[in-house]
């Protein structure tokens, strides 16, 4: 009796939402992925037309719900959970953004009401997406938003509207020229008197994306930040400063492909460069999906958030809402490279440029200077370049120097040749993950003109066009 008891209190404890589906339209073996937050995984597969799962939820959640099968559009739906609810998803073909939801969550009366209002544009995007005609695209999510803006003002401001508002507002930091933006921000001023207690740091994000903070750039002193771990145990961003560490900020989400593949190499760097560097990730998914992943608890460095998505860090940090997005930082806490994306080859790179000459390595992390030779003849500067094996790199013959006001051009190359191919031979690291495999690297030297007179520092610039490798403040001593 004593165990049934046990047993029992520990079901009670488990509160989950409910969603079931039906179309007849839909195939056997279409995969069902859903979650309690911004990401989902895999819960269930089309048999007959039909799907259901349930999910643990602790409260009002906005989740989210992605078919993926024949006929169905690469779209992700939102979707109102609640303990202890059930809700129905109905529809006649696969298009599931613009089924018939049921549902006894008024929230998700609200998102009904949108989804009504938007219907047929949202039909646009979806046959836009099935057609491939990405010339469109822009247009139409533009018209798709305007109708979102028109239609908000006449709904409650609950946890549905928000997150709409919240998916309108997102994406303002990289877009340049908003047609709406006045419309836009008499909206969020609206929201923000109207709504009820306990909204706070949704508004407060929200007012980050139309009002963007100064973004800190390279060169520039770093700023403090308050964050907290997976326990709930307060932290200052400038605490990871000590004995002289570099410290690298990892902007992630666990939804993220990308964030997910460079962690063997950093896994591989931190574990040699913990005397040197320090690591922490600011998660960018909502609290109990971060805490409550499996990737994420298993992460070796500081894994933090900030509780409010990461928002408020990555709006002084970070250029562009996109991850990953790495931030370098040096011990006096000055930033000294900014990334977007992962490319293989980034951190090693990195452990070495702390053994070499200092540099601020403004594009690619995987090219390091490791030693210069100035002296009347020339300049000697030796490089190592590492990437994925397989991968190339080139080096143009229109790279040079600068320092003193000057340019000084390049006379020599030793052990790498000029404007083709090169691919790295040298193993340095070999994941366990199939996906990574083998990091190589490449050691070789430029010569160029020498200094009219020896500076304390140059700049490296692999030629004057996009893309370019740049390596600045190179220190000669």
């Amino acid at each position: 009796m004593m165990l049934a008891l046990i047993t029992m209190a520990g079901q009670a404890q488990t509160k989950t939402v409910t969603v079931t589906g039906y179309s007849p339209a839909l195939k056997d073996g279409t995969l069902v992925l859903a979650g309690a937050g911004m990401s989902g995984t895999v819960v269930d597969t089309v048999q007959s037309g039909r799907f259901a799962f349930t999910l643990p939820v602790e409260e009002l959640t906005v989740g989210t719900l992605f078919l993926e099968g024949e006929g169905c559009p690469d779209l992700t739906f939102f979707l109102m959970m609640k303990p202890d609810v059930t809700v129905k998803l109905t529809g006649t073909d696969c298009l599931y953004p613009l089924w018939k939801v049921e549902s006894p969550i008024p929230e998700q009366q609200t998102l009904n009401r949108i989804t009504e209002h938007c219907r047929d544009v949202i039909k646009e995007l979806i046959e836009n997406e099935q057609n491939k005609d990405w010339d469109k695209l822009d247009s139409i999510n533009m018209v798709f938003m305007k109708q979102e803006i028109d239609i908000l003002p006449s709904l409650p401001v609950d946890a549905a509207s928000l997150i709409v508002l919240w998916r309108i507002s997102r994406p303002l930091k990289n877009m340049k020229d908003f047609p709406y933006m006045e419309e836009l921000k008499s909206l969020e001023k609206s929201f923000a008197a109207r709504a009820p207690k306990g909204f706070e740091d949704q508004l407060a994000e929200i007012h980050t994306y139309i009002y963007p903070p100064q973004v800190l750039q390279v060169g520039e002193e770093a700023a403090d930040a308050e964050l907290f771990d997976i326990q709930g145990n307060k932290h200052r961003l400038f605490d990871a400063f000590a004995n002289g560490r570099y410290v690298l900020l990892d902007f992630w989400s666990i939804g993220c492909g990308p964030c997910r593949l460079s962690e063997p190499e950093m896994r591989e760097v931190y574990g040699r460069m913990k005397d040197k560097l320090e690591i922490i990730g600011i998660n960018q998914d909502n609290l109990s999906t971060w805490k409550n992943n499996d990737f994420s608890k298993s992460i070796v460095w500081k894994n933090w958030n900030d509780g409010k998505m990461g928002s408020s860090v990555a709006s002084r940090y970070c250029d562009v809402g996109a991850v990953p997005y790495y931030v370098l930082i040096s011990p006096d806490k000055r930033i000294i490279w900014k990334a977007v994306g992962y490319q293989p080859g980034y951190f090693l790179g990195m452990a070495e440029s702390f053994n070499c000459p200092k540099q601020d390595n403004s594009s690619n992390l995987g090219l390091v200077v490791r030693h210069i030779e100035a002296n009347a003849d020339g300049t000697k500067v030796s490089f190592r370049y590492y990437t994925k094996k397989g991968y190339w790199f080139r080096i143009a013959k229109d790279s040079y120097l600068t320092a003193n006001g000057k340019k000084y051009k390049l006379t020599a190359a030793d052990g790498i040749k000029l404007d083709v191919d090169n691919f790295p031979e040298v193993n340095d690291f070999t994941a366990k993950e199939d996906y990574i495999g083998e990091i190589n690297y490449s050691d070789f030297a430029l010569t160029f003109e020498p200094f009219d007179t020896i500076p304390i520092t140059f700049d490296f610039i692999e030629g004057d066009v996009e893309g370019a490798f740049v390596i600045r403040n190179v220190s000669v001593n």
